[in-house]
């Protein structure tokens, strides 16, 4: 790996100007109405994100994160009537792993952000009333830990976590689309093959794809499955140190089922990851190979900078593939649940993925420096391209497929 690339990267480099009117701040009317702008053999095209149809080679597998984003935002009202904001980020207990905390029936413990949290005062419990199913039902937070930001919430009526979160809380846009959320957003702001509860933001490359888009790709003979990022706040942390490797990566929970795990060991042609967060997964699942053919222990946790360490002769994306696999079989699991905190930025070598599928993101992100790692510099004229062309940024703006290489 080329760690004296990655310590010499400044910030400044991956920054632009992205006008306010650049910022695509509501959905198209159709998902499959955006443009979309291919990078391929050092070449721009500019096409109709309905063309991806005909873009992805035959024989191709590409990878979509099934996460879906649960309304975070949750609103409760003291007696004194000052609002207080709780903005869920990671669950604590009585489980961290997300799919298992929103199945809890009658108390969990999250780490939150909370607006107003001054008015929030230690000890006070702050209750809310929902309907499910035109039942009512009491919810209540307490502040357990007001430097951890730890809360405890508590209901009653046996009804699992995720339907209290459904029928209570708001969809939890992204801070610089600068609205409030509407009734539009409920479908909008999620995947049509969204499935497992637990993001806090959409993993947007996938909102473009429709279920028609989604059989011509099938029809086409191109292998679709699918892989669990829930995709955690700290997407939108901003870069602040002007050395780049010094950035605290937020860590999120990944899930992948065996099936998934054997059709990517299994594959030969092009692998194209569809968001940034499933070509995060995928990298992490190579690396997390590499650690069991090393001999350490089935740990699944891969530390941001773990990919630019000295590791001598790396195995083959199948290699790494069939170790996880071997270790599945031998501990009899149908899916695997790990975290990562990988940070991909120029200089880093694709283990995994072909092609990907991403929108436009925000000046000087993480985000940024994994589309500049993954174009080999030429993020820069992508996006001086997209802006001259008047492509729409950010969450619910237009698509890009990349190819790494020559193809």
């Amino acid at each position: 790996m080329h760690k004296d690339i990655i310590d010499s990267l400044q910030l400044s480099d991956y920054e632009y100007t992205l006008p306010e009117d650049k910022i695509a701040k509501f959905p198209l009317e159709k998902r499959d109405a955006s443009k979309l702008l291919q990078f391929k053999d050092g070449e721009i095209s500019h096409l109709q994100f309905e063309d991806i149809t005909t873009l992805i080679p035959s024989g191709s597998l590409m990878i979509f994160n099934n996460t879906k984003v649960i309304p975070a935002r949750l609103i409760f009202q003291r007696e004194t009537g000052a609002k207080i904001e709780i903005f869920l980020l990671k669950p604590i207990a009585p489980t961290t792993v997300i799919n298992e905390v929103m199945l809890q029936t009658q108390t969990v413990n999250w780490e939150v952000m909370i607006g107003n949290q001054k008015k929030w005062k230690d000890g006070e419990i702050l209750t809310g009333e929902i309907i499910h199913h035109g039942i009512s039902i009491k919810l209540s937070a307490i502040l357990e830990n007001r430097g951890d930001r730890l809360v405890k919430f508590t209901w009653n009526g046996n009804i699992p976590f995720v339907n209290i979160v459904e029928a209570s809380g708001e969809v939890p846009l992204p801070p610089y689309l600068n609205r409030k959320a509407t009734e539009e957003d409920k479908p909008r702001y999620q995947t049509v093959y969204s499935k497992k509860e637990g993001a806090v933001a959409a993993p947007t490359a996938g909102l473009h794809f429709t279920e028609e888009v989604l059989a011509a790709l099938k029809k086409n003979q191109i292998k679709q499955d699918f892989l669990t990022l829930h995709v955690g706040a700290g997407t939108f942390q901003p870069i602040k140190a002007e050395k780049i490797t010094e950035h605290e990566m937020h860590s999120e929970q990944i899930v992948a089922t065996k099936h998934t795990i054997m059709q990517i060991a299994q594959q030969n042609d092009k692998i194209i990851a569809v968001g940034t967060t499933s070509m995060r997964s995928l990298e992490s699942l190579y690396w997390y190979g590499v650690m069991l053919i090393k001999g350490k222990d089935d740990f699944f946790m891969i530390p941001k900078l773990y990919p630019y360490e000295e590791h001598g002769n790396l195995p083959s994306r199948r290699e790494s593939f069939e170790a996880i696999l071997e270790m599945m079989n031998n501990q009899n699991l149908e899916e695997i649940t790990g975290s990562t905190e990988i940070f991909i930025m120029p200089g880093y070598d694709f283990r995994v993925c072909d092609g990907l599928v991403t929108n436009f993101h925000q000046p000087g992100s993480t985000l940024i420096l994994l589309v500049a790692a993954f174009t080999e510099g030429a993020w820069k004229k992508i996006y001086d391209q997209a802006l001259e062309r008047s492509y729409r940024f950010l969450s619910y703006g237009d698509s890009s497929l990349l190819w790494k290489g020559i193809s």
